[in-house]
């Protein structure tokens, strides 16, 4: 446990709401670390509370749940001393819907075409909040709901334990009463301040926006016409809503709506949900740091006497090389990458430094995976003292499995992508144990474990459609070829019954043609119908060398 208690500093506004918490030096190797003990200086009361939150606009990808992840790993670290953690997600559902995304998901994470689903549920709802238009589903009560239980499995799937918190059932209860009292009440204050951040601030602005009991719609700040204190209650006209380029009309109705039927308008209703949740720390994206978090935490300070939480501006994710859009379907969802990625391999990308931008490559997701297995071997102490993942990954590696007491077997992600190429469970373990990926004295369970990669590699392979995309013919394929390819072939087994690495056996299929002046793509294709019953496939030498030897040598002599 590590001593980061109270400094008792004084330190100034600025400097304590500065955002980019994470530049500069740092006083851990692991950044949750460092953000923990930011926290524990503030000297805050158990539970410690850690929010984040989205507004339910489209498919909640693997960007959004930087909001939870990042918040998790903080968590963690304020466990280890000791102190008691809340961990809250905010459904921001009482946001209206002001544009039809063009992709959704189902609640498995299946990402669909609004052909699928009731999309005139959302069309004809434009302009309403997220929890009072129907699913297009049909399966939960509101558009809203659909979308809080897809973070919800979410953060199960990566075993992050959090508590959604619904906007609407906050106002509903009348959790947010008392803060919309005191800004109503202040609101000159409240418009003076927030004047400094927005253009569009003028005398008669009022931090409300009603819900239009004639037509559902959220109504923007210009629509209330008075405020009556003491009975909570505000007049209004439901007037036009800006979405995007275009404009929502409003229906001119005239009526009164309590602070429970309507919301605060997004720059407010922040450091509301500060205030009425306790929030002692808040991760986000860089978007609000240069936007609503300063204005935020001038509200907090100035117009609620709050004290804002401690901050911290994350970086984008992109996808691919491009940036995540929800409404164009350019997204992966949890569920998604969790079909070629073990939890503990995507839990680990979120632990890499959030200051920094970051590309999640499904192409390359080999890449990620051989370097969660370094950052395991790290922690098992297989390198060198002083290795540059040495201190990171004393503090975060337990954060990601469920037990440091054994160090697990992990066969190399690209190998078992080769081993994906056949369905015989009994070759696919023969072969790992010849390339000494499995110990002769690993148990069966741990075994088991080990060859368990080789369905998340197999589906990589498939969805990238690349080298190891191929299936090995489980038996001899019926083919014939004349005395000098069969030839060639024999040579060729002699070469690997030897005993030989990729290298050299593919070098070798190039000799063994010259020798028996064949050209060398008419033995690689000899080789291709051996082994998968076509005419191309991997790199043939290094895929030789990783199957069974035994096995390689009986195929290429053309025996069942």
């Amino acid at each position: 446990m590590t001593d980061d208690g109270p400094t008792g500093s004084e330190t100034p506004d600025d400097a304590v709401d500065d955002p980019y918490v994470l530049s500069g030096s740092q006083p851990h190797d692991f950044w949750a670390e460092s953000v923990a003990k930011r926290i524990i200086e503030r000297n805050p009361d158990d539970p410690i509370a850690i929010k984040g939150g989205i507004s339910p606009s489209g498919v909640p990808h693997l960007g959004n749940m930087n909001e939870i992840a990042r918040g998790y790993f903080v968590a963690e670290a304020l466990r280890d001393r000791g102190r008691t953690v809340r961990q809250i997600f905010t459904a921001d559902d009482r946001d209206p819907l002001r544009k039809v995304p063009r992709k959704l998901a189902d609640l498995d994470g299946n990402v669909v075409g609004l052909d699928e689903v009731d999309a005139g549920a959302l069309g004809r709802n434009l302009g309403k909040p997220y929890t009072a238009i129907p699913d297009p589903f049909g399966c939960c009560d509101s558009y809203g709901a659909h979308f809080s239980n897809l973070i919800e499995r979410s953060a199960e799937l990566l075993d992050i334990p959090v508590e959604t918190v619904s906007n609407t059932e906050r106002y509903e209860s009348g959790a947010f009463d008392d803060v919309i009292h005191q800004l109503l009440e202040h609101r000159e204050q409240a418009r003076s301040v927030l004047a400094k951040y927005q253009d569009k601030v003028d005398d008669d602005y009022v931090p409300f926006r009603p819900i239009c009991a004639e037509c559902g719609h959220v109504t923007e700040t210009d629509a209330v016409q008075s405020v009556d204190l003491d009975a909570e209650t505000v007049e209004y006209v439901c007037t036009d809503v800006e979405a995007g380029d275009r404009i929502i009309e409003g229906c001119g109705h005239e009526g009164t709506a309590t602070f429970r039927e309507g919301k605060l308008p997004w720059r407010f209703e922040w450091p509301a949900q500060w205030q009425v949740l306790d929030v002692d720390f808040e991760p986000f994206g860089k978007d609000h740091a240069e936007g609503s978090w300063p204005s935020g935490a001038d509200i907090a300070r100035n117009v609620l006497d709050d004290t804002p939480p401690v901050p911290m501006a994350y970086e984008w994710f992109t996808l691919d090389g491009e940036p995540f859009s929800s409404s164009a379907g350019h997204v992966i969802m949890v569920q998604d990458a969790l079909e070629f990625l073990e939890p503990e391999v995507l839990r680990y990308f979120f632990t890499k430094d959030p200051s920094r931008a970051r590309d999640f490559s499904i192409e390359r997701a080999n890449q990620l995976v051989d370097e969660f297995d370094e950052f395991e071997r790290t922690y098992f102490g297989e390198f060198a003292s002083g290795h540059k993942m040495e201190g990171e990954a004393e503090a975060a590696y337990p954060m990601l499995v469920e037990s440091t007491t054994e160090q697990p077997i992990r066969l190399p992600y690209t190998f078992a992508a080769v081993l994906g190429m056949t369905d015989d469970i009994e070759l696919r373990e023969k072969m790992a144990r010849r390339q000494d990926h499995i110990p002769e004295s690993a148990p069966k369970r741990s075994v088991e474990e080990a060859l368990g990669r080789v369905e998340y590699a197999r589906t990589w392979a498939e969805r990238v459609d690349n080298a190891y995309n191929y299936r090995l013919a489980a038996d001899l394929p019926t083919t014939e070829f004349d005395a000098t390819t069969a030839a060639a072939l024999d040579d060729l087994a002699d070469f690997v019954e030897a005993g030989h690495d990729g290298e050299a056996i593919q070098s070798e299929i190039f000799e063994t043609a010259r020798r028996h002046d064949l050209d060398p793509g008419d033995l690689f294709a000899a080789g291709y119908r051996l082994f998968f019953d076509t005419d191309q496939g991997p790199q043939l030498g290094t895929f030789l060398a990783d199957l069974d030897r035994a096995f390689v040598v009986h195929r290429l002599r053309r025996e069942a």
